[in-house]
């Protein structure tokens, strides 16, 4: 049977890894220690930022947004992953499957306008250091931050909408993990509504990933070319090291949708486009804890104090 999904209480069956099925165990396992990890890691960030006062300053405040938004991103496909690799629920209703779908893809753009938002922070701490307190005030540095929520939470609405309003079967077929816009697309019954769709949501992903990776290419260029300026070895070496967990960070972030991009787009088996698109929606929330906690001295230091104090509380008085 044939329906509109906006008429009908249908259902989505997402395959998960079609060559994996009789590894469903080891999968849940591995994705909920990911889980986990990124859970723990990101929390520990936000923590610290908000306990350590050296910590509040605007750079802090945007990773702390950073690490909220990865754990609501993971939270939004993971949970329904360990679900259908441990009790085999693979079935999702047609308004959650849209509501997961505009929560992803939101949530991705989310995190490109924040890097934007990261590199422009660092832009004019180094580029313009000494009107960066006057022009990187509390109340900008929540404006930016609201911006890239804000703007990157609406640009998925329409593509959505008319995303639901193709044609499926009662139950159709996803061959992925969760509901990602083109797996989705594919399960539709009408081919020209499903190119176009195909089409329209490409256009909008590789718009609104090129163009905020220009602008940090941008903002990059400009603090190199300022760092280059400074005389001392040292001044270099210092003003250089506070952006480089931001740079490793954008380079996992945009390698990981290239490796997505490709598999899509050259004919690989069906379990590496599912394993592409998980890899993106798991690396960089996974790694962005551990590339700040490692290559930030402050952050460092921070989460070290923090961890010492929970391990060792000080003896309280009486």
């Amino acid at each position: 049977m044939v329906r509109d999904a906006t008429t009908c209480f249908g259902y989505f069956y997402l395959i998960g890894f079609p060559a994996l099925q009789d590894f469903q165990i080891p999968l849940f396992l591995v994705f909920l220690l990911f889980y986990m990890l990124i859970l723990i890691g990101n929390i520990i960030i936000i923590a610290v930022v908000v306990l350590d006062q050296t910590l509040h300053k605007p750079m802090y405040f945007f990773l702390t947004n950073l690490s909220v938004l990865d754990i609501l991103f993971t939270t939004t496909t993971i949970p329904k992953m360990l679900a259908m690799f441990l009790v085999n629920a693979k079935t999702i209703s047609f308004h959650v499957c849209f509501l997961q779908m505009y929560c992803f893809h939101g949530l991705t753009m989310t995190e490109s306008l924040l890097l934007v938002v990261m590199s422009y922070d660092r832009y004019e701490a180094i580029c313009n250091p000494l009107h960066y307190p006057v022009k990187m005030t509390k109340r900008v540095n929540i404006q930016l931050a609201a911006c890239a929520w804000v703007t990157a939470l609406l640009i998925p609405i329409p593509v959505v909408f008319q995303t639901s309003q193709l044609t499926f079967g009662e139950t159709a077929t996803v061959y992925h993990c969760f509901c990602d816009h083109l797996a989705v697309v594919q399960a539709a019954c009408s081919d020209f509504s499903a190119s176009f769709q195909t089409f329209l949501g490409f256009s909008i992903a590789m718009t609104v990933s090129v163009v905020p990776l220009m602008l940090v290419t941008l903002s990059y260029v400009h603090i190199i070319i300022s760092i280059l300026k400074i005389n001392s070895k040292v001044g270099r070496s210092k003003a250089f090291s506070t952006c480089t967990s931001h740079l490793i960070v954008v380079g996992t972030y945009y390698s990981s949708i290239a490796v997505a991009y490709i598999s899509y787009r050259t004919d690989m088996p069906i379990d590496i486009h599912v394993m592409s698109n998980v890899i993106f929606a798991i690396l960089t929330p996974l790694l962005n804890p551990l590339i700040y906690t490692l290559r930030n001295k402050e952050v460092k230091c921070a989460v070290k104090k923090f961890v010492f104090l929970k391990i060792f509380p000080p003896s309280t008085k009486l």
